[in-house]
């Protein structure tokens, strides 16, 4: 499907690392920059240990940020059996109810379990679904199969956004990233997402690069805008800027918004309120 770009890993090092270089444009300094990536954030939970008790902590951890005078996060992520819980916790704060669904993180279920549970994350109260593409049949070249399910999942979905996790570091090469995210998008994701977290690597300025890079593409041929989420192993305030000036550089500002680019992070929030702060 890539026609248009050169992937090789030299090529997308360097100009990685030609837009890093580069300050940012839209931002007056680090500190606005830390300030939008607290405010773009998914405040994620997705352990097999999760409780109500640590959910609900992170409902209150996630608005506690306004109370410092800091922006707060966009959403909370976490699976579907607290989505109930979460939307309750949330209601009339802005924050969004965020939950993984479709069989995360591997995707080795049957269609019909997918979509019955993305349903009932919907019915539970999801304002978002975080869903992960059958990778072992992206990698058999079941294309139609893979694009099948996704939109599947969006028609269950409904207004509901659907981010679409492509689990780049199970992907052979940045070509394929690229294939990935066009099939996603043109399945109807609302977002294009890297990781789940639960692999390494998972997100890589490498991945973003291309997964960018096809989000203009798309918008450019169809003028379909799509949202861009990275998550995984992002849990320093420099990783996070990295993300940032690249969807700057790559994307221009009409991307800076929670509408269309978020990151997921556990860690993430108090390292960037802890540096906001000054502490």
């Amino acid at each position: 499907m890539n026609k248009h770009h050169n992937f090789s890993p030299e090529v997308v090092a360097g100009q990685i690392a030609g837009i890093l270089a580069d300050p940012f444009k839209e931002f007056g300094s680090k500190h606005d920059a830390m300030r939008f990536a607290l405010g773009i954030l998914d405040l994620t939970t997705l352990e097999g240990a999760d409780t109500k008790q640590k959910v609900e902590a992170l409902c209150r951890k996630a608005v506690s940020f306004s109370e410092k005078g800091l922006p707060n996060v966009a959403a909370v992520c976490v699976y579907p059996v607290f989505a109930r819980q979460v939307h309750t916790l949330l209601e009339g704060t802005g924050i969004q109810t965020a939950c993984v669904a479709g069989a995360f993180p591997a995707g080795q279920s049957p269609i019909h379990v997918k979509l019955a549970e993305v349903k009932y994350a919907v019915e539970e109260g999801a304002d978002e679904i975080d869903m992960v593409i059958s990778r072992g049949k992206f990698l058999e070249d079941e294309y139609i199969e893979v694009f099948d399910e996704i939109n599947a999942i969006k028609d269950v979905c409904g207004n509901v956004h659907l981010k679409v996790i492509l689990e780049t570091g199970e992907l052979s090469d940045l070509s394929r990233i690229y294939d990935a995210s066009v099939i996603a998008m043109k399945a109807g994701g609302d977002f294009i997402k890297t990781s789940t977290g639960k692999i390494n690597p998972a997100a890589t300025p490498e991945a973003a690069f291309v997964m960018l890079q096809a989000i203009r593409d798309y918008y450019e041929s169809t003028g379909k805008i799509t949202g861009f989420k990275p998550a995984g192993g992002i849990s320093t305030p420099e990783q996070a800027l990295v993300y940032v000036k690249l969807v700057e550089s790559i994307l221009g500002p009409e991307w800076l918004n929670s509408g269309l680019f978020r990151i997921g992070a556990s860690r993430l929030a108090d390292n960037l309120a802890s540096e906001l702060s000054g502490k």
